[in-house]
């Protein structure tokens, strides 16, 4: 018997992330032994109107018309904390788009500080990689740094600037997901969310990735 296939619709607010954030939901899916996943175009909404009463609320909506109900998976939002506190303002994002469609499983992820930093977090990984240099090291202050697209920058070899739409994507798809996990909370939060969208389940091993409750196989 067939099983419901996996659907998975997200808001950004990076034009990067458009096309990073599937290819990193495919990572995990393929962890998971997920191969047919429907992974939706992001929906992009700017900060400004995403954290303004109305904004996220419409982006949700317009989300679950994307998601069947029958279906595991759910509506993932995924934005830069900033200078936010990602413990206050990621619960504030989560009420509200649970209460736009309490019918869908949801998740609120705010990347610390960046999405970049996830970058950071798994830098040895991508050494040598779009343009970057050798021999990378994470550093001491992956989740708290300011500018993690400078450091990228610096840390190239071509003299290039970081290019969101261009490098993001590229550097998604080579990222080692373990080491990241171990060195960003955020981006273990991130794992764990994606587990709970896949399974309706949350908690326990925080570093447990979705192939730890893996899905049968699913056919087209």
């Amino acid at each position: 018997m067939n099983q419901p296939r996996v659907t998975i619709a997200s808001v950004v607010e990076g034009e990067g992330e458009i096309s990073a954030l599937p290819v990193l939901l495919r990572r995990l899916m393929h962890e998971a032994d997920i191969w047919t996943a429907d992974i939706q175009r992001p929906f992009l909404l700017d900060r400004g109107r995403l954290v303004r009463p109305g904004g996220l609320e419409a982006a949700v909506e317009a989300q679950a018309r994307r998601v069947p109900a029958d279906h595991p998976g759910g509506i993932l939002v995924v934005i830069d904390a900033d200078d936010d506190c990602p413990a206050s303002l990621g619960p504030s994002l989560l009420a509200r788009a649970e209460a736009t469609r309490p019918d869908r499983r949801t998740a609120v992820v705010l990347a610390n500080r960046e999405f970049e930093a996830w970058f950071l977090a798994s830098a040895p990984s991508l050494s040598s990689r779009a343009g970057l240099a050798e021999h990378l090291e994470v550093p001491d202050n992956s989740e708290t740094l300011r500018d993690c697209k400078g450091w990228l920058t610096h840390h190239r070899r071509d003299g290039m600037r970081y290019r969101p739409r261009v490098d993001q994507p590229a550097l998604t798809q080579d990222m080692d997901l373990d080491p990241a996990r171990a060195n960003s909370p955020s981006f273990d939060k991130f794992c764990r969310d994606i587990t709970y969208l896949i399974t309706g389940k949350r908690g326990g091993n925080s570093r447990s990735c979705p192939s730890t409750t893996k899905q049968p196989s699913e056919t087209p």
